[in-house]
Parts: C-alpha cells; sequence; structure tokens
C-alpha cells in the first residue's frame, strides 16, 4: 500500500494480500470527507471563540441583565460560575473542532501525496474524534438517568 493505485480485482484473488487497498473510489470519499470535516473544523473554531469571548464578558453581561431585569434567577449564579461554564464549552468545542481539522489535514495530504503516514494520522484523528463523542454521549445519557432518578425521589418530598 505504498501508492494509492487501483488494485484489479483479479490480481487481488491470484495472491495472499493481507493489506487493504485504496481504491479511486475510496480516495474521492476520502477527500471529500476532508473537505466537509475542514469546513466542520473551523465552524467549531468559530463557535469555541465566542464562547471564550463570551466568557470573557461574564461580568459585563451580568451588568447588563441585572439593569435590564433585576429580579433575574441568572444572576444568582454570578459572573464567574457562567465564566467557567462558558470556558468549559469552549473546551468541549475546541478539542473535537482540532480534531476534524488534523483529520481533513491529513487526509488531504494522504490522498494528495499518496502518504501512508499521514492516512494513518487522519484515521487515528477520526478515531479519537468519535471516541470523544462516544464517552460524552454516554456520560451525558447517564446523567439524565440519574437527574430522573433524582426528580422521582425528591418528587414525594
Amino acid at each position: 500500500m505504498d501508492n494509492f493505485e487501483e488494485i484489479k480485482p483479479e490480481l487481488q484473488e491470484d495472491a495472499e494480500v493481507d493489506a487493504l487497498w485504496i481504491t479511486e473510489d475510496i480516495r474521492s470519499y476520502i477527500y471529500q470527507a476532508a473537505k466537509w470535516t475542514k469546513f466542520l473544523s473551523i465552524i467549531g473554531f468559530v463557535l469555541t471563540f465566542m464562547c471564550i469571548f463570551t466568557a470573557i464578558s461574564a461580568g459585563a453581561i451580568f451588568d447588563a441583565l441585572n439593569a435590564a431585569s433585576p429580579g433575574n434567577p441568572i444572576l444568582k449564579l454570578g459572573p464567574n460560575v457562567l465564566m467557567v461554564i462558558y470556558l468549559l464549552f469552549a473546551l468541549l468545542q475546541f478539542y473535537p473542532s482540532f480534531l476534524l481539522f488534523k483529520f481533513s489535514s491529513s487526509a488531504n495530504k494522504a490522498v494528495l501525496f499518496a502518504d501512508q503516514a499521514s492516512l494513518s494520522v487522519a484515521m487515528s484523528s477520526i478515531k479519537s474524534f468519535f471516541k470523544f463523542w462516544g464517552v460524552l454521549t454516554i456520560v451525558l445519557i447517564a446523567s439524565y438517568i440519574a437527574m430522573l432518578f433524582m426528580v422521582v425521589a425528591f418528587a414525594g418530598h
């Protein structure tokens, strides 16, 4: 698999091959996926920047909210709590965006220059991306279940 030339099926049957072959169709799919992941990663970086900007502006947001509606229950949290929440959202947005960008860059390099090492980095990045979202999904589902149990347990009191 040093290069990405298309192998005819009859050649694969003649010899025992323990490798995967990258056909032109597969190269095209990887290249198209890389374009979309680059787009999504850039959008993710913009959203990360917006979350960081909102976190930095938490004090001003609280002052404006206090002036507009002094009895708002959000004011009880305080600007530091809002800042930490938005920084957490920024972190949760940055990491998958970084992985998508890494996949996009490595996949483009792999497809354009027939670089096996770049393809390996790309596949590792996309694996890490899906692993991150899988673990986060499990954590969120567990949190929802825990909240449901707490609501049921404390509903009678």
